[in-house]
């Protein structure tokens, strides 16, 4: 089965009452950065607080129109969760979720509190999904993939349908993949009403299945998935997606978890938005310039806000050292009285705000009169921490960064 406009368009109308319309905007900030006019299409402000539940509830309004009023059993790292679990709870029928263990307790504790069942199982989305399948089977429900099903696929793909609306005049659409629903559906509707506009996804550096799926022409798995980005990571991506991916989809970028990090926290500083890792790969692909934005008008789609609110503060730690605000390094110091105050006096005088300082006198290859400081500290940029760098330098200190 392709996908037709027609198909996507059945799902917004399906969708009508149960979603909201997100905004797109228009960023001074990030455009200036680009190069480019930089447009967010804000579904972290979606409700369940991610595009997922645009895919759920058109695959939910399928089965009813079928005639299938019983439960729904998913797997998810989160948002297909929440919006499995909304959906159902609209439409008056049972579901029950399948997450991994290490699945956020924001995203868990919301899932249950859409009424659904939560079954924590396994490392990865991958280990939840074959759980899933078990319950499916014994309980007779039927199964909502998180994203390879056409119906799903077609439901995402109406933010595509809201974009080309508000801003017909894009050049470039960009979306954060993990097992390639969303993309794929962005995509297919895309270039089916406006062929010139470009469609890239981003993936992270550390579950690059689709990216490398899409380079080989044919779906790969990898063996194992390493991000900050949960929301994305996927070992093995659907067969529908990556075909769907391969026919309409101009190209796919990757992005490291310190390139995230930093989009996040810009996130915060310029928009006062919070977005999840995964959200946040567009923007990051964007300012990291792997996604070359200038002189054309970009969108760049949010896709959640869901992120772990205990989590927040390493992110943006995360943040501050990719974007040179904070400065990591470790020197040696005589072990004697006064040693340690001579140094601090050294970054003072540059300006810089200590955060913490930790002394290790237990490092082997160090003398008995050595102690070895790692100290982080504020500085008010790239210039500045190479400026202090180069005074600790000029006082006699042999300074490694961390």
């Amino acid at each position: 089965m392709a996908l037709a406009l027609r198909d996507f368009e059945r799902a917004s109308r399906r969708l009508e009452g149960i979603i909201h319309k997100t905004e797109l905007d228009f960023s001074s900030t990030f455009s200036e950065m680009a190069g480019g006019e930089v447009y967010l299409k804000c579904e972290n402000r979606q409700k369940t607080g991610s595009f997922k539940i645009r895919g759920a509830a058109n695959k939910i309004a399928a089965l009813l129109e079928e005639g299938k009023t019983a439960g729904v059993v998913a797997s998810s790292a989160g948002n297909h969760a929440q919006g499995v679990a909304y959906a159902a709870h609209r439409y008056g029928i049972g579901a029950t979720i399948v997450m991994p263990k290490a699945a956020p307790i924001a995203k868990t504790q919301a899932t249950e509190g859409y009424g659904a069942k939560v079954v924590l199982y396994g490392d990865c989305y991958d280990d939840a999904y074959e759980k899933a399948l078990e319950i499916c089977e014994a309980e007779q429900a039927t199964f909502l993939h998180p994203f390879d099903d056409y119906e799903v696929i077609a439901g995402q793909g109406t933010v595509g349908l809201e974009i080309l609306r508000e801003l017909p005049t894009v050049d470039t659409v960009v979306v954060p993949v993990g097992g390639g629903g969303l993309l794929s559906g962005v995509a297919a509707c895309i270039k089916q009403v406006n062929p010139r506009v470009r469609v890239i996804g981003v993936q992270a550096e550390g579950a690059d299945a689709v990216y490398q799926s899409f380079h080989a022409g044919k779906r790969v798995a990898v063996d194992r998935v390493s991000t900050i980005a949960d929301g994305i990571a996927v070992k093995t991506p659907g067969e529908k997606t990556i075909e769907t991916i391969c026919k309409y989809a101009d190209g796919i970028v990757t992005v490291s978890d310190m390139e995230i990090s930093a989009a996040i926290l810009l996130l915060m500083e310029r928009t006062k938005q919070i977005v999840e890792p995964s959200g946040a790969t567009s923007l990051s692909a964007v300012l990291s310039g792997k996604i070359d934005a200038g002189d054309k008008r970009t969108v760049c789609l949010l896709s959640g806000g869901n992120i772990d609110v205990s989590f927040i503060h390493r992110i943006i730690e995360q943040g501050l050292v990719s974007r040179h605000r904070r400065l990591k390094f470790y020197t040696r110091l005589p072990d004697s009285p006064g040693s340690l105050g001579r140094m601090l006096q050294v970054i003072a005088d540059a300006g810089a705000n200590i955060m913490t300082i930790q002394h290790d006198r237990l490092c082997p290859y160090l003398s008995p009169s050595e102690i070895l400081v790692h100290v982080a500290c504020e500085v008010g940029g790239k210039p500045h921490g190479e400026a202090l760098i180069e005074a600790l330098e000029k006082s006699g200190y042999s300074v490694t960064l961390e």
